[in-house]
């Protein structure tokens, strides 16, 4: 059964090894999770069974991720506030990277201009300004969770 699911188990555990652990230890949590959950597992179909791993697979990686940052100190000398300015220097830096008028709006919204202000100053439509705006923001998420 381990093996028929292993996939299901990988992109599972996946989706959370950036919260501190690593999905191959996740993944040892979710297989005994179903370990102990192995008889009433293989009583099911196929397509109930599939979808009872995933269940029991992804409380256990819940389970696993609550324990680990109950326990999880802060590194000595941990800095948060150094911390906090990294990240905001290289979120102006993303920003900075972005073609305009999607710079121009996202630094305009930023300083407190409404979609009509910021409209009225570029020549667009307040419709237009929130979906560059929602477009830029998609693109700096996914730049600044990939770095």
């Amino acid at each position: 059964m381990l093996h028929r699911y292993r996939g299901l188990l990988f992109t599972l555990c996946s989706r959370f090894r950036h919260r501190g652990l690593e999905a191959d230890d996740l993944i040892q949590e979710a297989s005994i999770a179903l370990w102990r959950n192995r008889e009433r597992l293989l009583a099911l179909g196929s397509v109930p069974q599939a979808a009872m791993t995933w269940k029991v697979a992804r409380n256990a990686v819940i389970d696993a991720l609550r324990r680990y940052e109950d326990t999880e100190a802060l590194p000595e000398g941990h800095d948060e506030v150094d911390e906090d300015r990294t990240l905001l220097k290289e979120l102006h830096e993303e920003i900075n990277r972005l073609e305009e008028p999607d710079q121009t709006i996202v630094k305009m919204q930023l300083e407190g201009y409404s979609y009509e202000e910021i409209g009225n100053a570029l020549g667009m439509t307040e419709k237009n300004v929130s979906v560059r705006l929602v477009r830029a923001k998609e693109r700096l998420k996914r730049k600044m969770v990939n770095s």
